[in-house]
């Protein structure tokens, strides 16, 4: 997992609020704010309210965001509780409807015209709207929430009785040669499903619950809302992906089968979900003539990483030093990055090896940090977070993939010529398959999402697997019954968030294609590392970074880019 947000843990779209003020709200407060009550004006009305808003949160942002680190690295059922009951009180903050109606007074009167405070009540306003619950069911929603990311957290898969990290489980499924041995690691790394599935299932209820009482049909169309997007817009751009992928996947696809089955010794028509490198076949078998991994078994990823950032203007040592990067027993074996306070203290938490996959992440991470690190101090609190959650994961995304660029690794390894162009001559097919692999598996993510929300009482594990054979053609294990769906830690504690990793890979190729024509003056094509050029970081900090959440996320690439979000770029960088 390369960033999970939850709402208290990361750098979320709004500012959390506390509502209380000496005893008081603080709509009660401002009660004679409402239009016709004599108010100064509206736009002075909303300047007093957020002013009010933010005196109050700093600390508490701080204090859940601490007390989430915490707990994701000791594993303990009271530091999970903590979490719990922070976040509770920041979610009841915009469950208080005398504040929601002040705040959509605010937004639909149109007389707030500084565009600043525009766009701080337009967001609050969201935050407001998704958590229009009465107190008892948010409270039922933040604890079941918080005790599936607990199973999740402190699960340890087993292997013939013997306790198995996530680690090993990938190791096995990467380089074990013994079909029945990779299918243990793989049944394995679905144990957990049966633990959370119920409790999942329960929690998409209440969720559903409460989309329903502000008017939707279900959670999925109000999380989509509140974040900017629309489900007929995501429809028209995954549904244009996946008409785009489907030969290109199928190719790539019976090529891949072909070597695995050569490598198993199976039939291509007996390959099982476990003959992939992936529980989930999210990411790409290493198959062909190079193994990358051996580049960086005597390295140290976190040292490569901290001098690549350094090289291109975006220091990163302060993040280093104040993150987790090691596994150890209890700690939360997911990867994901934190902004404890917007103010400079941004974290990563990693179970780093020194191979290729965790090079990717290194990057990845810290290009979450740089994100968060870099937000411009001046821009109002509750805009300096980035643009739209997919925006820093377009840049967490577009520095992952340097892992596996052979002019990068040729410069940050010392690698020879020879060595460079031998990565080359497979790192363009990798590239290629690890891009179209994941498009595929982010569409089954996204559609089975999509339907668990309208109706979670159906055959998910049937519905599971009808969207794997669809999109990712891979087979269901014959008499396969399992919640296998549930396995899948997002749609715990980072609902109807998944599709906002591929809107990245879209938004991080047309970054690749304007920085490399437009900012490095390269043709497009051209092999580029980024490494050593710091008109790269400057122009991430300026038109990026630092304007936060100030402009719409399309408006921030229109004009970063020069263009709206467009599938273009992707496709013709690893389609075509």
């Amino acid at each position: 997992m390369k960033a999970i947000n939850s709402k208290v843990q990361n750098s979320c779209y709004v500012a959390h609020v506390v509502r209380i003020l000496a005893g008081t709200t603080i709509a009660s407060v401002l009660i004679l704010a409402i239009p016709g009550c004599g108010y100064n004006t509206v736009e002075q009305q909303s300047a007093d309210f957020i002013k009010a808003h933010i005196e109050a949160v700093k600390p508490l942002i701080k204090e859940s965001n601490l007390a989430y680190w915490e707990a994701a690295n000791s594993g303990k059922a009271e530091d999970y509780d903590k979490v719990s009951a922070l976040e509770l009180k920041v979610r009841q903050i915009y469950s208080d409807q005398e504040e929601y109606t002040l705040v959509k007074g605010l937004k639909e009167s149109g007389k707030v015209k500084d565009r600043l405070l525009a766009r701080q009540v337009e967001g609050l306003y969201n935050s407001y709207l998704e958590d229009q619950i009465e107190p008892e069911l948010l409270k039922k929603i933040v604890d079941l929430s918080n005790e599936i990311q607990k199973n999740f957290s402190t699960h340890r898969a087993t292997i013939g009785g013997e306790n198995v990290t996530d680690n090993q489980i990938k190791e096995i499924l990467k380089t074990e040669t013994d079909s029945e041995k990779r299918k243990e690691a793989w049944l394995a790394s679905k144990q957990v499903g049966k633990i959370v599935a119920e409790d999942l299932i329960r929690l998409v209820k209440l969720r559903n619950e409460a989309a329903r009482k502000v008017g939707f049909d279900n959670f999925h169309t109000l999380s989509l809302t509140t974040s900017e997007q629309k489900v007929e817009d995501l429809d028209r751009i995954l549904g244009e992906l996946e008409e785009l992928t489907n030969v290109p996947f199928a190719e790539l696809k019976a090529e891949l089968d072909s070597r695995l089955a050569d490598l198993y010794e199976v039939k291509v028509e007996h390959l099982a979900p476990w003959h992939y490198h992936d529980p989930f076949f999210q990411e790409t078998p290493l198959v062909y003539d190079l193994d990358l991994d051996t580049y960086y078994q005597n390295q140290d990823v976190k040292d490569l990483a901290v001098a690549y950032f350094a090289d291109i203007g975006l220091p990163v040592e302060s993040i280093i030093a104040s993150s987790d990067l090691y596994e150890r027993e209890g700690k939360n074996p997911h990867a994901f990055c934190t902004n404890i306070d917007r103010e400079g203290d941004v974290r990563i938490l990693c179970n780093l090896q020194n191979n290729e996959s965790w090079m990717e992440t290194m990057l990845h991470e810290l290009g979450h940090a740089v994100y968060g690190k870099f937000n411009d101090p001046d821009v109002p609190f509750i805009l300096r977070t980035p643009a739209h959650i997919f925006t820093t994961e377009a840049i967490a995304m577009f520095f992952g993939r340097l892992s596996r660029n052979a002019v990068w690794m040729q410069a940050m390894l010392g690698l020879s010529d020879q060595q460079q162009a031998e990565i080359k001559e497979v790192s363009s097919k990798y590239s290629q398959l690890k891009q179209l692999i994941f498009a595929r598996w982010d569409l089954v993510m996204y559609n089975f999402e999509k339907q668990l929300y309208a109706n979670p009482d159906q055959d998910l594990d049937a519905l599971w697997w009808e969207m794997v054979e669809k999109y990712q053609l891979v087979k269901k294990p014959e008499g396969r019954a399992a919640p296998d769906w549930a396995a899948k830690i997002h749609f715990a504690i980072a609902p109807c968030y998944y599709h906002n990793y591929l809107l990245g890979e879209l938004l991080a190729s047309q970054l690749h294609h304007h920085l490399v024509s437009k900012v490095l003056g390269l043709e497009v094509g051209q092999n580029v590392g980024y490494v050593v050029e710091s008109d790269i970081g400057v122009f991430l900090r300026k038109n990026v970074f630092e304007p936060g959440a100030v402009y719409h996320w399309n408006e921030m690439i229109e004009r970063a880019t020069g263009e709206p979000l467009t599938p273009k770029y992707f496709v013709d960088e690893f389609v075509h």
